[in-house]
């Protein structure tokens, strides 16, 4: 199936692997390239030398195109697109809006930059600043998210902008990717499915948790780090919007210590990515601290498997998943069904059309 999101990236299905902290790493990545999708390598958890290695990895175990997602509020983020860019990697994708030099910087070197927004201005900045693309995440999304559903967002941004949109959150099967294509998208990102795979190295204790969700176990709460974060129910997110101010505080700077262990990042150097986050974002210091929970929390279940000590971000599609297919198998699934709702619409012969009623703003063009 070509789209203009295909014929961009150089994939063969307009289907994105989207870059999930602890999660997206190279054997995911690669399942997902593999099967003809886009898979996005999640770099934000990672030192330099991690990233490398594991853009190495990747590159070892496919020769179909991939990306890395990277933090534009990182302190690095010029080193980490220069190791893109030495590297040969495809795509660059953005939780944040990167900045127009940046975006200049990666596409004269050939690569595709592809920001995630969450908001019709902040596609149309990025498009005027020379993004390729951009991943449009609704509300249904995991993880960070707004409050406007995708069906809402998504045909906002489509008629903004004039590049190709991805549409992300609430996506699982091909009937989603039809009605995206609809909408006038160009393909769909998908996580929680992905992050729901064989290929995907979360523990499987924590899959068992996801699988067994229903919609109504997933939730938005702003305990984690001060911003709203869908995410399953549990009886530490519970605990966490019970507990008062100063405690949460207190536990932020534990994270943040064992953060700064983790990443090899200096004081220094956490004090400035905290300082670009505030602005980024227009946080106060206290949400700053509390940002220093995520991560770690995250680790404790993608990684650890402690579902009694981490959270485990995920989009409400998570309440319909109920199986771990390899992505080769989830990737073909979906494609199959996609055809086959083609096919049926197709199959569908137009009703007579009626005259349209007077309409109280005027006259409206005839139908078609």
């Amino acid at each position: 199936m070509e789209t203009a999101f295909t014929k961009l990236v150089g994939v063969e299905h307009p289907i994105v692997q989207t870059g999930m902290g602890w999660v997206a790493g190279p054997r995911l990545v690669s399942g997902a390239a593999n099967a003809g999708a886009l898979g996005i390598l999640a770099s934000a958890t990672m030192t330099m030398e991690q990233l490398r290695a594991a853009v190495h990895e990747v590159k070892s175990r496919t020769d179909a195109p991939f990306g890395v997602n990277l933090r534009a509020d990182a302190g690095d983020a010029a080193e980490r697109a220069q190791l893109i860019i030495d590297e040969g990697v495809r795509v660059a994708s953005f939780a944040l809006a990167p900045s127009k030099e940046l975006i200049a910087r990666l596409k004269d070197a050939g690569v595709v930059v592809i920001p995630s927004i969450g908001a019709r201005r902040h596609a149309e900045k990025v498009a005027a600043w020379g993004a390729d693309a951009v991943i449009v995440q609704g509300g249904e999304g995991g993880g960070h998210t707004g409050d406007v559903a995708t069906t809402v967002l998504l045909p906002q941004v489509v008629d903004a902008v004039d590049i190709p949109v991805v549409a992300a959150g609430g996506f699982s099967d091909g009937r989603g990717l039809v009605a995206a294509l609809g909408y006038g998208a160009a393909g769909i990102a998908m996580g929680t499915r992905f992050l729901l795979t064989s290929d995907s190295t979360v523990p499987d204790a924590v899959k068992a948790e996801y699988l067994k969700a229903t919609v109504k176990d997933v939730t938005v709460t702003t305990a984690v780090d001060g911003l709203p974060h869908r995410m399953l129910r549990s009886e530490l997110v519970a605990s966490l919007e019970r507990a008062g101010r100063a405690k949460a505080l207190a536990k932020a700077v534990r994270h943040a210590a064992g953060f700064k262990k983790l990443s090899g990042l200096t004081w220094a150097e956490m004090v400035r990515d905290g300082l670009a986050m505030k602005h980024g974002k227009d946080l106060s210091w206290s949400q700053v601290l509390l940002a220093a929970n995520t991560p770690m929390l995250l680790k404790a279940s993608m990684v650890e498997g402690r579902t009694d000590l981490g959270v485990m971000a995920s989009g409400q599609v998570a309440g319909v998943i109920e199986d771990l297919p390899s992505c080769a198998e989830l990737v073909t699934r979906v494609m199959a069904e996609a055809y086959a709702v083609l096919e049926r619409l197709n199959g569908l012969t137009p009703p007579q059309l009626l005259p349209l009623p007077p309409h109280p703003l005027g006259t409206l063009p005839p139908p078609g």
